[in-house]
């Protein structure tokens, strides 16, 4: 691998900015870009790239996921987003994994409170009796102060979580993989300790890596351990949450609402019944997704690049295990 004249291969739904600026900082590489998954099957034996940077920009089916690890594949795979379930495991001794984690962990921040508050402030009953032209003098809105949150997953996102909440005057406890320290945080704790967590919180945030450790974390059970005026928001990725367990608990009344912008199948069914549940806000995986983050996520990227030239320790390097 050359790390002074390397090939680097840009792989997104749209590529011309991203290869202009590159270009511009690095002008000593050589840039190749593709936009879809199925050309990727041919460009990357043909072209054997040093590096690729890749956004999961149609979902995971179809992923190049297996060119891309295989033998003519890169050493080293820059993701544009913070996840990396869509590469499955890989052999940290042939490739080196790294993602863009922290570039929307403030907008997801935003995303979990406004939704939040979108429920303790009963925001839909407030248009229908605008649009009922009706005064309702009798209505109390529903203070954070003082309530309790659950941060599942106390990762950059979770940590932005907590700053906010603290700012609202709330309670924080959270749980990370290795319990230490947390600021904002009042309580860190084990992921092995949320069963006797979930009847604590009046707001769950789920914003963890979708593991074998993780996937159906938040299942009948957890949701039954919870108190009944819970808000659940998940951010973190489809499979996490049990699906059909969910449902059950909101048509039930186990917990009182959810936000939710990841789901097990993307793009979510039509005949899926959680479209018709209305104590529940659906956004199609967009939590992240805010004018100019593809942008600053790349330019983490060029800085990456610039210390991988040097010789110097990446950022961001992904443990296959951890998810993070």
């Amino acid at each position: 691998m050359s790390t002074e004249s390397p090939t680097i291969l840009l792989h997104n739904s749209e590529t011309g900015e991203m290869a202009a600026r590159l270009k511009a900082a690095l002008p000593n590489i050589t840039v190749a870009e593709c936009n879809s998954y199925e050309g990727m099957q041919s460009l990357v034996p043909e072209l054997k790239p040093d590096v690729v940077y890749s956004v999961r920009f149609a979902g995971t089916p179809g992923f190049p996921r297996d060119i891309m690890l295989g033998p003519d594949g890169p050493r080293w795979i820059s993701v544009g987003g913070s996840g990396c379930d869509h590469l499955g495991q890989w052999d940290t001794e042939q490739v080196t994994v790294t993602n863009s984690a922290g570039v929307a962990a403030a907008m997801m921040a935003e995303y979990v409170f406004g939704s939040v508050l979108n429920f303790t402030l009963d925001i839909s009953g407030l248009h229908q009796d605008k649009a009922a032209r009706k005064w309702n003098g009798a209505r109390l809105m529903e203070t954070l102060r003082g309530k309790t949150i659950l941060i599942v997953g106390l990762g950059h996102t979770g940590q932005e979580i907590a700053t906010r909440a603290k700012a609202f005057g709330m309670h924080v406890i959270g749980t990370r993989a290795r319990p230490v320290p947390t600021d904002n945080v009042d309580e860190v704790f084990a992921a092995d300790d949320l069963p006797e967590l979930w009847d604590r919180a009046d707001v769950v945030a789920v914003c963890v890596p979708l593991l074998a450790s993780t996937r159906g974390l938040i299942d009948a059970r957890a949701l039954a351990a919870m108190k009944p005026t819970t808000i659940l928001a998940d951010v973190s990725r489809g499979g996490v949450v049990e699906g059909s367990a969910l449902i059950n608990a909101l048509r039930n009344g186990t917990i009182a609402a959810a936000a939710l912008d990841v789901f097990e199948t993307e793009p979510l069914p039509p005949d899926n019944p959680i479209w018709e549940l209305e104590n529940v806000i659906l956004s199609p995986h967009c939590s992240s997704v805010y004018e100019g983050w593809e942008m600053e996520s790349f330019e983490m990227f060029i800085e990456n690049l610039r210390r991988w030239q040097r010789g110097e320790q990446l950022h961001n390097i992904v443990d296959p295990t951890r998810g993070y």
